[in-house]
């Protein structure tokens, strides 16, 4: 197989260090990753040759026009998450910017890294997340708008994660592995109380796992809505969708706490609790407290390609997160089934 030119911007991130791992140590492509600091990118460019570590800022992405015009497959995960107009520019203005400067001619895809928070659980633009969504959303909301306008447009594939995960000593964690051990500290309560909702999650090692597919088995040109929606030019990355419940569940079996009964949190309830407590919430909140059941009819991870996943399980999200578990079988409640993935809802 030919070597590719495969740029891969956002390298010094959580998931762009795994993409950028898995790239470098499971093909022979010529790799350009794309840093605004090369101190924080973890990994050895000396491993082989063909690895390009480029020091440059999304800003000013025309620096690298000449360099962007030779491009086989560019893969999109840089991205601003604070500051109004910092997002604005960076995900929406520059990132349109950098496909722009792409040869449709030479390059045979683009991988655009979205959010799931932007579309509905039939996989469609969710118009509450451009509206009030937070500023990281609305400014993809507002870039996926925009794609369908551009030349490259064809061989743009647009991937959605959901729930991120991952990080360890040779990479820098996600914003939610970050804080997974604060949320195991208070399991002691959580494990009491009942909440309907639902979701997905993903490992950033699956996340790279699927995009070194998508790299050397591009979706056919234009593709969107295809029956075989593995084959979609726009994917939702997700493990199977799981309750809240099903999810406390797991969790504290896995630190080997018991559940002996659980008190419904109502919505009622919950509205009463931010009264007495003058909780300050944003619109987005809001909505996401009525809104519950963030699932998708149609994901994809490793497994949809056959291959294997990090962490299928809340228990391998743990014990990949470095959480220590108990050797002690607890004795608790059975756990909510699994959502159905057609569905979109908990069971």
């Amino acid at each position: 197989m030919t070597p590719k030119r495969i740029l891969l911007t956002g390298a010094s991130g959580c998931v762009g260090h795994y993409i950028a791992d898995v790239l470098i140590h499971q093909t022979q492509h010529e790799l350009f990753l794309l840093v605004r600091n090369p101190q924080k990118f973890r990994l050895s460019v000396d491993t082989r040759p063909g690895i390009h570590l480029i020091v440059g800022d999304m800003r000013q992405i025309e620096q690298q026009n000449k360099l962007l015009k030779t491009i086989n497959v560019a893969i999109l995960t840089a991205a601003v998450w604070g500051g109004a107009q910092d997002v604005f520019d960076v995900n929406v203005i520059k990132t349109i910017r950098l496909m722009n400067l792409l040869d449709p001619d030479v390059c045979e895809q683009v991988i655009y890294f979205s959010t799931a928070s932007i579309l509905d659980r039939e996989g469609k633009p969710l118009k509450q997340a451009g509206e009030i969504g937070t500023d990281y959303i609305r400014a993809k909301y507002a870039c996926h708008q925009r794609l369908s306008k551009l030349a490259i447009a064809p061989q743009i594939t647009t991937v959605f994660p959901t729930l991120v995960f991952g990080g360890d000593d040779t990479k820098p964690y996600s914003h939610l592995s970050g804080g997974i051990t604060e949320v195991t500290k208070w399991i002691g309560l959580l494990r009491f109380l009942k909440l309907d909702g639902s979701f997905h999650f993903i490992h950033a090692q699956d996340i790279a796992q699927v995009v070194a597919h998508l790299v050397e088995h591009p979706p056919e040109l234009g593709d969107s809505g295809t029956d075989c929606f593995a084959n979609r030019r726009e994917l939702v990355l997700g493990s199977e969708p799981i309750t809240v419940n099903r999810a406390i569940a797991d969790m504290s079996a896995y630190l080997g706490k018991r559940i002996y009964f659980r008190i419904p949190l109502t919505r009622r309830l919950i509205d009463l609790l931010i009264v007495l407590f003058r909780i300050q919430m944003a619109a987005w909140d809001r909505f996401c407290l009525g809104y519950r059941h963030f699932t998708y009819q149609h994901f994809v991870n490793p497994s949809t390609y056959g291959l294997p996943m990090r962490c299928a399980t809340v228990a391998e999200l743990l014990a990949a997160s470095g959480v220590p578990g108990s050797r002690v079988p607890p004795v608790a409640i059975a756990p909510a089934p699994l959502v159905k993935a057609e569905s979109g809802s908990a069971e």
